[in-house]
């Protein structure tokens, strides 16, 4: 296969992240692209566009072997089945080394330790010691929080004035989903055949108060921070509605902030994909501001 270019294949294809990482591949011609999901029918789009659609079921090991055959670098995006997924991402490790995969890429989260207080984090912690388990090269692709999860809160902040964190004054290298699909489709695509662990994140980190400066000046109004024990965090979500263990969930991030587990910023969007990673200002104003 010296001449050809490799088959690369993406897990998850038809959610948000996955669809706009076989974009991406499509656009740089990165050579035969299978998209795998359990919803082949949503896919009509890429096939049409020579796109290899095959179904996979991360709960049907058999599905996962069948639909990696042939790859030679897969990309795994962690699913969102909180609980179960560890079993998942496991099914899939196990059929691509079973399939003959020679590399495989893992969307998992900064610093994913067992002292991580996140509560996702055991299972992606859990996923990268599968990986490593195998014979296979690896990319661990860490990334920090979406800067699109911090659009709702800098747009209530705006409204009433006040910005509620429970994050004490912890940062976090917030970083753009479109930077996480580009650096996704970048890793994929490369040649890099060893292991690797990266931090996929935002140009700076920024603490709640940052936040609530770019709100205030996005708004031209004053935006004050008001500090939240995490218990009283929790409350308010469970108060808005949501349900406890969700509320646990969020506020673990809250609680790893804090503990500057977030506070990781790094150059390897750049350096994989050749361009910066976007700033929070530039991503958060371009999302708030109006365009006349």
């Amino acid at each position: 296969m010296s001449n050809n270019q490799p088959t690369l294949l993406v897990t998850g294809a038809s959610g948000h992240l996955g669809r706009r990482v076989v974009e991406l591949l499509l656009e740089a011609n990165a050579g035969t692209i299978i998209a795998a999901t359990r919803h082949p029918e949503k896919l009509g789009d890429f096939a049409k566009k020579g796109v290899i659609v095959r179904h996979a079921d991360f709960n049907d090991p058999a599905s996962l072997t069948q639909a990696f055959a042939g790859v030679d670098r897969l990309l795994i995006i962690s699913t969102d089945a909180l609980g179960t997924r560890l079993q998942q991402h496991t099914n899939a490790v196990h059929a691509a080394e079973q399939a003959g995969v020679k590399h495989v890429i893992y969307t998992s989260i900064v610093n994913p330790g067992p002292e991580s207080p996140i509560l996702l984090a055991p299972e992606h912690y859990g996923t990268e010691q599968a990986i490593a388990a195998t014979s296979m090269g690896y990319t661990l692709l860490r990334n920090n929080v979406y800067a699109d999860v911090a659009i709702g809160a800098l747009s209530r902040a705006i409204e009433m004035g006040q910005h509620f964190s429970a994050c004490g004054d912890g940062k976090i290298g917030y970083v753009t989903r479109e930077d996480c699909a580009r650096a996704a489709a970048a890793a994929l695509a490369s040649n890099f055949e060893g292991r690797r662990a990266l931090d996929i994140t935002g140009p700076e980190a920024l603490s709640q108060g940052d936040l609530a400066a770019l709100a205030s000046e996005i708004s031209g109004k004053p935006v004050t921070v008001v500090p939240l024990e995490l218990e009283a965090s929790i409350q308010g979500m469970v108060g808005a509605g949501l349900p406890r263990p969700v509320a646990e969930l969020y506020a673990s991030f809250d609680a790893a902030t804090q503990q500057g587990y977030l506070n990781v910023v790094s150059s390897a969007v750049q350096e994989l994909t050749g361009q910066p990673p976007m700033r929070m200002a530039d991503f958060a104003k371009a999302a708030l501001v109006p365009s006349h």
